[in-house]
């Protein structure tokens, strides 16, 4: 039996000197109430109170151990309410982990709003490139982007993780721009280092999914770091259009072969199961969904026509 609930019911009977009255508390037959005030006589190794046809007495060992289970009981009931507490209100710290680029470019609104709400609520938030053990690290959620592998996190996609095949003017004035794939293993390339399938570019073409193996001129491990290369004009760029988008759609970086499209991946907020989710990480995974829906404002550039583009 829970030992626990041993020492409630034997509590409850020595404060109130009824086994039927603590059956009533607890919504167990009289049977059941006398059984654990036993069972907790047995593990004790002392009898805890004299039973009369009329009465129920402490014995000494009983009164002494009623003094110390008391406080124990009430140190639980209150642990029990903290924590219920935590689950059910917004408070605590809410601790994040997040990609580089997008948490520097994109998160700061979404947690702003959140903590103008909930005013008992910090956040910790870590932002890198790898991809951390979310369960081992003690982080509440993270945001992951590409293909998400089998697991057993929950995952919500807040939008769609786009990519554009890109150059900056100044390499194209000098390079002739690439036309299909396989045109790309003669240009100098910008790959990320964490990219799922380093080095291999796939796209979407007329004639099914193409794939092209490149030879990177530099691999960097931070897309802001791989974007101001490609600004420079060291090569062409394979990058979310949440890192490029904005460049594309001043002219500072020019889209290439508009037959291709690079494959899709999504953006996800991901968390642990549980049956008991606090509060703070549902209200906040559901305030990225809303704040991420519809049509993402990096992608904005693809509606509109290419000569109205200010292309530098």
């Amino acid at each position: 039996m829970d030992r626990l609930m041993m020492m409630a019911v034997f509590a409850r009977v020595a404060s109130n000197g009824s086994f039927a009255e603590a059956a009533r508390h607890f919504r167990i037959s009289p049977a059941a109430a006398t059984k654990h005030v036993q069972m907790l006589e047995e593990w004790l190794g002392a009898r805890l109170l004299n039973r009369t046809t009329r009465r129920v007495n402490l014995t000494e060992a009983g009164a002494e151990f009623y003094a110390r289970c008391v406080p124990i009981l009430e140190e639980v009931n209150d642990l029990r309410h903290g924590v219920s507490s935590i689950q059910d209100q917004a408070k605590g710290t809410l601790r994040i982990n997040a990609p580089m680029t997008f948490g520097v470019t994109y998160l700061m609104p979404v947690i702003d709003s959140f903590l103008r709400d909930h005013p008992e609520v910090q956040v910790d938030l870590t932002l890198n490139e790898m991809i951390v053990d979310i369960i081992e690290e003690g982080v509440d959620l993270a945001i992951r982007i590409g293909r998400l592998k089998d697991s057993s996190l929950i995952a919500r996609r807040l939008a769609p993780c786009r990519f554009a095949l890109c150059a900056a003017p100044a390499y194209l004035a000098a390079n002739e721009a690439p036309g299909r794939p396989a045109d790309l293993a003669q240009h100098a390339c910008l790959d990320y280092a964490y990219r799922q399938s380093q080095s291999n570019w796939t796209f979407q073409g007329p004639e099914g999914e193409e794939s092209v193996r490149v030879q990177p001129r530099i691999i960097v491990n931070n897309s802001l770091m791989l974007r101001e290369a490609a600004l420079r004009g060291l090569g062409v760029i394979l990058s979310p259009t949440f890192v490029v988008g904005p460049e594309i759609a001043s002219g500072t970086l020019v889209p290439l072969m508009p037959d291709y499209t690079p494959t899709e991946a999504g953006i996800y907020a991901v968390y642990p199961q549980a049956r008991y989710l606090p509060l703070k990480v549902r209200l906040f995974v559901d305030r990225l969904v809303s704040h991420f829906a519809g049509e993402p404002a990096w992608d904005r550039w693809q509606a509109e026509p290419q000569q109205q583009r200010n292309v530098a």
